[in-house]
């Protein structure tokens, strides 16, 4: 794996604060890759257009590496 190549454990949990992780609970769990990897369009959405995380969007950087991890498969 490259540094090019997001994986959930290294780059994608770290972003999901527990406030997040808590607040999303009654949807899915954003600390578990299965739920997020399941439901990765959505959330990048939400993402890329500021509604999630609700108290702020993320920074483009974040959002780009979300993105970049569903691009390049996903990785565990």
């Amino acid at each position: 794996m490259s540094q090019q190549e997001p994986s959930f454990e290294h780059d994608i949990r770290p972003l999901f604060r527990s406030e997040d992780i808590e607040a999303m609970s009654g949807l899915f769990d954003l600390s578990s890759y299965q739920d997020v990897r399941s439901n990765a369009d959505k959330i990048y959405e939400e993402l890329s257009d500021g509604s999630m995380p609700c108290d702020e969007a993320w920074p483009a950087e974040r959002v780009q590496l979300f993105e970049s991890w569903i691009n390049t498969g996903y990785l565990r």
